[in-house]
């Protein structure tokens, strides 16, 4: 059973800075590609940055510029930079995982909070 473990959710003001990390207990090379999504209150589970086992980076539209997704193959770790927040980034973020046998995997998520 793969286990997405999140950290780094916070409050934090507008204009600043946060780093999520995500740790992946499946093996590297059975990942196909592993990304962050949001949720607010009342809305749907949005797509925020995909990274694809071959380092191929999409980002939504609304953090482009702004928040950089990167993976370090040797601790199975998946980071989410956030740079310049807004109070709209606030949210549940999630851990995603698709793996080269086709499954899906969530972490547990993690609340991000933009406020003064």
């Amino acid at each position: 059973q793969v286990q997405l473990v999140e950290s780094g959710g916070g409050l934090v003001q507008p204009g600043g800075s946060l780093r999520l990390s995500c740790r992946a207990s499946a093996r590297k090379n059975s990942i196909a590609s592993m990304g962050w999504y949001r949720q607010a209150p009342g809305k749907e589970r949005e797509l925020v940055a995909l990274i694809t086992d071959r380092g191929t980076t999409n980002y939504a539209d609304f953090v482009k510029g702004r928040f950089t997704i990167s993976r370090d193959n040797a601790e199975n770790t998946l980071y989410l930079q956030m740079r310049n927040q807004k109070p709209e980034d606030t949210a549940v973020y999630y851990c995603h995982e698709h793996t080269s046998f086709g499954h899906d995997y969530w972490g547990q998520g993690t609340q991000v909070t933009v406020s003064s």
